[in-house]
């Protein structure tokens, strides 16, 4: 049975009907995204989670659309007013927008001029004005004075015009043709402008870019519109949308006064005029604009929340050191270095402080204690936090020939965590100084299942991330977490709760329930025991198996992302084969023999067995890169060291639309604009480089005052 959105979607995204109409079912059924990606190839045609997502995000909003045509529908019907054309027209609309521009007349409204006039007995003067075809308006208004005016303070002539005028400005404002035409202009010509408010130059001076502003609406990034608005927020700026009016007024004349004008009258038009001119500046343009105004401002909150979505899957894919020995040092001036020791696991072994800063004899006291730390616990690296006070630690502690390797780690969201319930219940007994060194050690390890405890928010790779549709960012930001969980892998023995909670198919109250089973039972022996957990159907093993993977299990295959559902697919191989699936995942030879065509099904095709393939020769390989150990400059510890022409290493800590920040040790990130990223031109900073990118940038500009650094990546 067709799905009642499948060709919408398939021509609105350019896809196969037949594999977003499976798509549509899956998701019906509740597949996620990832398993949809990764284990029902055939069934969607191969497409990607992006392309998925999209389905399920368009199916979501028609749905929504469909909710507000039958309210409009039962609405107007109410009224009696529902004519079969009105029917077609509301059944046929594709858009809200189209939907409630038909809506309009028939909208409920607070007492306006126009129902105020009609109450006075002034619609027959309007129609007659209307029609363009009254010699005298005058004189017709003269007659509808005391019918009028019954009851009420007296009409002149010039009230019964103007009640008159009222009515058809509102008529026209309500008519949909017009809307649209008016919307095109605005789609097409507005412009945003903006102006500093009085009095507020100096406290506005981050804006001042904006004070006297104006650009074409359709032409506008997403940043600098967010920046707009912040500044209106902030009572700084006056910002406002709007075409040439001359060019809109010249629409509406065209469609009102154009097909009559020949039988029009002078009067009667002159009254048109008036009344077309006061529809635009009174209710037109100031409904359109705050319509524009709130589009606007949804496609730069995409924009973002793109670009933020980007960045953080880069941070939450970048390079894990692993299962090492680790010693964590969150510095301090004032307060001491918040150090710690985690064994390879990441659990704490001890943690203590060292004064680097108070005197000589601390500092020689702390070198006793580092040296005493990492023979103890066999530290195989050190972390260190690239805040305050950071780049001092580093130096201490490389000059202490420790022969490990010592790297800075980002602080950005460390407090966050160790003020959060998730670090409370991890460490109830210890203070959140102690809870953000663990962080920062953790994130060494494994970036991934560390970041995954903050709100992404405050991970520190967006812009403007307070200022966007928060709904919006929280669902992107939850679908790319999820994406990044589910393409790593999950070490079911291992990871916490809240790293489970974004496995597929499990959710925050099953990744409980994992780690209790966990807890009591211990370490979990096959996938198979996942269906022991309590509440953990069917279901919710299908979505999740293919993600979990437990390490020297009896049967080789839990250790790889091939699925459960196909266990018995890979047995049949390895028995036409005369061996164990352990021989075929561990011989290339025996691999090499198979002949995928052979074991294609109904159910099973060519894309399931080529995954399945390249799973028995890489079982559980992790996706993302190797670790390479970076340091900074020596030369550089605060802005004041740099210079122009200096040529410096330095991480990309962040990349927008207009270019990307850069750490090069002075707890300043400098701005590479796109300009300056390479000799070629660049439409996308990600083109050129990604989140946690080591890069060799040149120093173009220093304004210690602002507090900004102007960097380039051409260099030659």
């Amino acid at each position: 049975m067709p799905h009642l959105y499948e060709t919408t979607i398939a021509n609105r995204l350019n896809l196969s009907g037949r594999f977003v109409a499976n798509t549509l079912q899956l998701i019906d059924e509740g597949a996620t995204v990832p398993f949809m990606a990764r284990y029902r190839k055939e069934a969607t045609g191969g497409l990607d989670e992006v392309q998925i997502a999209a389905i399920r995000d368009l199916a979501v909003a028609l749905q929504a659309l469909d909710k507000r045509r039958e309210a409009i529908l039962n609405s107007i019907a109410e009224q009696g007013k529902l004519t079969p054309e009105l029917r077609r027209q509301l059944t046929s609309a594709s858009s809200l927008a189209e939907l409630e521009d038909l809506y309009l007349p028939y909208k409920q409204k607070r007492k306006t001029r126009a129902m105020l006039a009609i109450e006075r007995g002034l619609e027959p003067l309007a129609d007659r004005i209307f029609s363009l075809r009254d010699p005298n308006p005058e004189q017709t208004a003269r007659r509808h004075l005391s019918a009028a005016g019954a009851g009420q303070a007296p009409l002149t002539i010039a009230d019964a015009l103007q009640g008159a005028r009222d009515i058809i400005a509102e008529r026209i404002s309500d008519n949909a043709d017009a809307r649209q035409r008016i919307r095109l202009l605005f789609e097409r010509e507005a412009i945003v402008r903006s102006v500093v408010k009085k009095g507020k130059e100096t406290e506005g001076q981050k804006y001042k870019d904006y004070f006297d502003f104006a650009e074409p609406l359709r032409k506008v990034p997403s940043h600098r519109l967010l920046a707009l608005r912040r500044g209106e927020a902030e009572g700084i700026l006056n910002v406002g949308i709007a075409p040439d009016e001359a060019a809109a007024l010249e629409r509406l004349d065209r469609q009102f006064l154009g097909l009559n004008y020949a039988a029009a009258t002078v009067a009667s038009q002159d009254q048109m005029s008036l009344a077309i001119k006061d529809s635009y500046k009174r209710l037109l343009r100031p409904a359109l604009e705050t319509e524009f105004a709130a589009l606007s401002k949804e496609k730069a909150d995409q924009e973002a929340i793109r670009i933020f979505a980007g960045n953080l899957r880069q941070l939450l894919l970048s390079s894990p050191l692993g299962q090492k020995r680790v010693m964590a040092i969150d510095p301090g001036y004032r307060t001491g270095c918040k150090t710690v020791c985690l064994d390879a696991q990441g659990h704490l072994q001890t943690h203590t402080v060292l004064n680097l800063f108070a005197s000589e004899g601390e500092k020689q006291r702390a070198a006793q204690t580092v040296h005493a730390l990492v023979k103890q616990y066999k530290i195989e690296a050190i972390a260190i936090g690239n805040g305050t006070a950071g780049r001092e630690t580093e130096a201490f502690i490389q000059s202490l020939s420790l022969g490990i390797p010592t790297l800075m780690v980002s602080e950005q969201g460390a407090s966050i965590y160790s003020a959060s319930e998730v670090a409370r219940q991890e460490f109830p007994d210890k203070d959140v100084t102690v809870r953000g060194a663990v962080s920062i050690g953790r994130r060494l390890m494994d970036p991934l299942a560390e970041l995954v405890k903050i709100d992404p928010k405050s991970i520190g790779v967006g812009q403007y991330q307070h200022d966007v549709d928060q709904n919006d960012l929280k669902k992107s930001l939850d679908d790319v977490v999820e994406s990044c969980v589910n393409q790593v892998g999950v070490s079911l023995n291992t990871a916490s709760a809240s790293l489970l909670q974004y496995v597929s198919g499990l959710g925050p109250q099953l990744a409980k329930n994992v780690v209790d089973y966990r807890a009591q039972h211990g370490a979990f022996a096959s996938r198979e025991q996942l269906k022991k957990v309590p509440r953990l159907g069917p279901k919710a093993y299908e979505q999740a198996a293919g993600f979990l993977r437990i390490s020297s299990p009896s049967n080789p295959l839990d250790n790889s992302a091939v699925h459960p559902e196909r266990y018995e697919l890979v047995a049949k191989i390895a028995a036409d084969l005369g061996c164990t699936v352990a021989d075929l995942m561990q011989q290339p030879h025996l691999r090499q023999q198979i002949k995928p065509e052979r074991y294609v099904s109904a159910s099973v095709g060519l894309p399931t067995l080529t995954d399945i393939l390249a799973e028995l020769a890489k079982p559980g390989r992790d996706p993302r890169e190797t670790l390479t150990v970076f340091e900074y400059d020596k030369r550089v510890q605060t802005i004041t060291d740099l210079h122009e022409g200096m040529v410096l290493s330095g991480v990309v800590t962040n990349i927008t639309a207009f270019g990307a920040f850069v750490d090069v040790g002075v707890k300043q990130d400098g701005l590479v604009h796109v300009s300056q990223m390479a000799d070629r031109y660049i439409s996308d900073p990600n083109q050129v480089v990604r989140v946690q990118q080591t890069v060799q940038v040149k120093v173009l500009e220093v304004d210690t005052n602002r507090k900004r650094i102007a960097l380039t990546m051409k260099i030659g």
